[in-house]
């Protein structure tokens, strides 16, 4: 596991920006934290890292918002109103990780039963003004991803 501080949203941004940095097409990342926590946050720096200038928000009504970067495409989910696992099933989300984007995931727990585990798991936990992140790696595209500890 890989434990950094981040402390403030900027720094936040620049976490996702370095593990975008080290993804291949394929990557599966789950998103963990309660609300507020700065997975979105993480996401974005994740994004604009692969070249997406647009605004990113988190697809919560959606479930998921897909995006063109330099790198390939970045499906960006978010299970939050999920209700039943039942529901990815019925949106095809299997053809979403067929091994051609990279996946981000927020709230996967939710579906855990059919996403499995991921490349690279991040918990965020908000600190003070900033927060705690763990990277755990359970894959090599996992621990390709991880950022330098810090």
């Amino acid at each position: 596991m890989t434990h950094l501080f981040a402390p403030d949203a900027a720094a936040t941004l620049a976490l996702g920006a370095d593990v975008a940095a080290r993804c291949v097409p394929g990557t599966r990342i789950h998103l963990d934290g309660e609300l507020g926590a700065g997975k979105t946050t993480f996401a974005r720096g994740f994004l604009q890292a692969l070249g997406h200038k647009e605004k990113v928000r988190s697809p919560t009504y959606t479930l998921v918002e897909s995006y063109q970067t330099g790198s390939g495409p970045v499906f960006h989910f978010d299970l939050y109103r999920l209700k039943a696992a039942e529901e990815l099933e019925a949106m095809g989300f299997r053809d979403y990780f067929d091994g051609s984007g990279i996946c981000l995931v927020e709230w996967a727990q939710r579906a855990e039963s059919l996403l499995g585990t991921p490349d690279l798991h991040v918990t965020l936990q908000p600190h003070g003004t900033g927060r705690n992140l763990d990277f755990v790696a359970h894959t090599a595209k996992g621990r390709s991803a991880l950022p330098p500890a810090g």
